[in-house]
């Protein structure tokens, strides 16, 4: 049992030497934190400004990343006369910085969607004022990634909301017209504004589409729409200055359903076939797909036109029964499928005597 202990004892020493054949460079500790956030971009939205940005998802050394903790978003500001201050960090924090939010990205937290998360900063801002933020997120062992590029804002007036549009529904389309705002919300003259118009397919809904109209134009036609259906339409203007955009608050919306108003084309070749006390009338369909009646008009020989009876298309046949003896006049419309439900214009008149 002695003599084992020197073998085992090399093996050991040999184990610890070579790692058991597992031993590799140690991995350095920067090299494992997260990529710095590329795309913080900042606007001025509903008197506040908005950041958002795309988390990332690799580390600094490529490998994927899965276990981001948290966001924090540091703030500067300054009167924008010098450039802004840089972005170091120092302990996990931003020298010269204010930390002025905390983002979980664990679980589904209020801004986060997927990777894009987007925070609202109302804190103290002050018109005329520059504000400069950074990003830095946090990986579940502590591990900060480097700041993010800058992003400054000069915090300026935005807009006053624009009243209610004026809306015209049509055949597949839908017009929007609104008056520009005359002022600021720090009271000064508006100027020029561009405006979004924004399309939602309930009054409470989300946006479904925005369109930007550029500055001066007041109107927009939305040729996207369909017919039947209505949507929920609303204006915003936007004011660009200073290097910033400040997107005012959006105005109240307004419905419009678009339907088809161009009546279908009208059947022709109508002829009549009386017998007995009977009228048969055929007719050459409409070439309108849409058409899915045919209504059928009579009048006495001097009489006004007075609709008896209708067809589902695509039958081209109509039987007038029980007719007393006289002289009548005939015609057949086609009607589409739409909401209003377009006729046609009338068809060739024919005459027929019953003796």
């Amino acid at each position: 049992m002695r003599r084992a202990l020197p073998v085992v004892a090399c093996v050991l020493a040999a184990c610890v030497l070579v790692a058991c054949g597992r031993a590799g460079p140690p991995v350095a500790p920067e090299t494992r934190v997260p990529m710095a956030v590329s795309d913080l971009r900042g606007v001025i939205e509903d008197g506040a400004v908005t950041l958002t940005w795309t988390n990332p998802q690799r580390r600094v050394d490529q490998t994927r990343l899965r276990d981001l903790s948290e966001a924090r978003i540091y703030r500067s500001e300054d009167d924008g006369v010098v450039p802004p201050k840089p972005a170091l960090l120092t302990l996990g924090k931003i020298a010269g910085y204010r930390e002025i939010g905390v983002i979980p990205l664990g679980g589904s937290a209020p801004g986060v969607q997927g990777q894009t998360v987007r925070f609202v900063d109302r804190q103290e801002l002050r018109f005329g004022r520059r504000y400069t933020y950074v990003a830095v997120v946090e990986d579940s062992r502590g591990r900060v990634n480097p700041p993010s590029t800058r992003v400054s804002v000069v915090f300026i007036a935005p807009s006053e909301a624009p009243l209610a549009p004026e809306v015209a529904a049509g055949d597949r389309q839908v017009r929007v017209r609104w008056r520009p705002p005359e002022r600021l919300l720090d009271g000064s003259p508006a100027g020029p504004l561009s405006y979004e118009v924004s399309r939602a397919g309930a009054i409470d809904g989300p946006p479904e589409a925005v369109f930007t109209v550029p500055a001066g134009q007041t109107e927009f036609v939305d040729t996207s729409v369909e017919n039947d259906r209505t949507y929920y339409y609303a204006v915003r203007a936007i004011r660009d200055a200073a290097g910033t955009v400040a997107r005012g608050e959006p105005s109240p919306r307004v419905a419009a359903t678009p339907a088809r108003t161009t009546p279908p084309a009208p059947p022709t070749n109508l002829v009549a076939t009386p017998a007995g006390n009977t009228v048969r009338l055929s007719w050459t369909p409409s070439p309108d797909p849409n058409v899915v009646t045919y209504i059928v008009y009579r009048a006495a020989a001097l009489g006004e036109l007075v609709r008896i009876g209708s067809t589902r298309a695509p039958a081209t046949t109509f039987t007038d029964r029980d007719v007393r003896p006289g002289t009548y006049r005939y015609t057949v419309t086609g009607q589409d499928a739409t909401t209003r439900a377009n006729e046609s214009a009338r068809s060739n008149e024919v005459t027929v005597t019953l003796p």
